[in-house]
């Protein structure tokens, strides 16, 4: 018999008899899952009120640790007294409106009250892995929807990456990232089930793996780990309360570094997929992660204002800059992990001492700097919202070439050594591809299927 049949009976009979006479049917039925059935629905209607944030009546869902703590109330939320529901479900189904969950909502419906109550009466039982773990990381991840077949409109290229042997470009779209051929700019394939917005792309060294930081701004983040051959997802790590911002793979090893919206810094195991670190020593939103070439310390740039450097080992912070005086975008190393470039809102890329922080140059870049990356004869090319791509040479620390022909903000780049190629993407959704020796234009093309 369907579980929306406990709704009828609820309906029927008072909340005493009600788990006499169901319980029957509740137990019939294949078990209730609290990951995947009842944490998505706390998850939807509970916790924006029920939080560490926001604990309404002093009462917390957003774990299930604390779905089992009394509230101001002192009654027990969930109850295993013989014709006794518990504070919990009495809440969901009373008629009075001023004590009905959710508060100045609808009523649940009768199927997530019926899921509720099955649950209840099979024992309320945990099967995720922690109980003391976040709803949003406890409930399992999700089939994202199919990206539309062709765009209203274009989203801004906030990513992108060259496939390994430089024939093709992946950019991050709507729920997807596109995959382009960079000889003529038609769409050779997309892979879908990603984030709603992608705002990072990195390749694993060997090139079989691409790591996509996504999600949708304020509610959800993660690291999808996507099989470069077949475009299928292998992976989700790096869970998060807001978006990914920035994704990277940490040299000779599996592990793999992550920026994202919560303030936090999680370093990944790519083989066991198990979180081997969390740094939180930044205040806002971290924006940018890099490895220095030898894989022993990680840098990061947030928009509190300061860009980071700590020991890759132990995670201890070895070097704060706060030069910038503005949101940082980008971080990276030199090739010899001496100094850092960092990017950001004060529309100059700063070079620093990783041992101290003391500056060493700043060079004016005409608007705010994006995510820098190495780009080929020691320099570095910087995404600028003037609408240019700039290559910075290091020996003089000034500007020493120009992309330019975009007509929007230049807001991701990437270069590939073997074909000589660099890439950079706009927020109307322009690619462009230009000869990185002399900066003459190749191709371009709207990044909108």
């Amino acid at each position: 018999m369907p579980r929306f049949y406990i709704q009828a009976c609820l309906n029927s009979l008072a909340l005493g008899i009600f788990f006499t006479s169901c319980l029957g049917v509740a137990l019939a039925d294949e078990p209730v899952s609290f990951r995947s059935d009842v944490a998505p629905i706390l998850q939807q209607h509970c916790v924006a009120c029920h939080s560490a944030k926001q604990a309404e009546g002093g009462y917390r869902v957003d774990t299930y640790a604390d779905l089992l703590k009394p509230g101001d109330s002192g009654e027990p939320p969930l109850s295993a007294a013989e014709g006794h529901a518990g504070e919990f479900l009495r809440r969901l189904v009373t008629d009075d409106e001023s004590e009905r969950m959710p508060a100045e909502s609808e009523a649940l419906s009768a199927e997530s009250i019926g899921l509720i109550t099955t649950w209840l009466a099979e024992g309320a039982k945990f099967d995720g892995p922690d109980p003391e773990e976040l709803l949003a990381f406890v409930v399992p991840p999700p089939r994202y929807p199919d990206p539309p077949a062709h765009y209203p409109a274009a989203v801004p290229v906030a990513a992108m990456a060259f496939s390994p042997d430089g024939s093709q470009l992946f950019v991050g779209g709507y729920y997807e990232i596109t995959v382009w051929q960079v000889a003529d700019g038609t769409l050779a394939r997309r892979i879908p089930n990603l984030g709603q917005r992608v705002f990072a792309l990195a390749l694993s060294a060997d090139g079989t793996l691409l790591a996509a930081a996504c999600g949708e701004p304020g509610r959800s983040g993660e690291v999808r780990l996507v099989d470069v051959a077949s475009g299928e997802i292998k992976a989700v790590v790096a869970r998060s309360t807001d978006v990914a911002l920035d994704v990277a793979f940490r040299p000779n090893s599996h592990q793999l570094a992550v920026g994202s919206a919560d303030s936090a810094i999680r370093i990944i195991d790519t083989e066991t997929l198990e979180n081997v670190r969390t740094l939180a020593s930044h205040a806002d939103w971290v924006t940018a992660v890099a490895w220095s070439a030898d894989g022993t310390r990680l840098a990061s740039a947030s928009r509190d204002k300061s860009a980071k450097v700590f020991d890759a080992e132990s995670g201890e912070l070895l070097t704060s800059y706060t030069g910038h005086g503005s949101a940082v975008r980008g971080v990276l190393f030199t090739p010899d992990g001496q100094h850092l470039l960092s990017a950001g809102t004060d529309n100059r890329l700063h070079r620093w001492e990783a041992a101290g922080g003391k500056r060493i140059a700043a060079v004016a870049l005409g608007g705010e700097g994006f995510r820098p990356i190495a780009g080929g004869d020691g320099g570095v090319l910087v995404p600028v919202a003037d609408k240019r791509l700039l290559q910075i040479d290091l020996s003089t620390n000034a500007v020493a070439r120009a992309f330019t022909g975009l007509s929007d903000w230049t807001m991701s780049t990437a270069w590939h050594a073997g074909t000589g190629r660099v890439a950079a993407g706009a927020f109307n959704g322009e690619v462009r591809i230009w000869n990185a020796a002399d900066a003459q234009p190749a191709h371009n093309w709207l990044a909108k299927p």
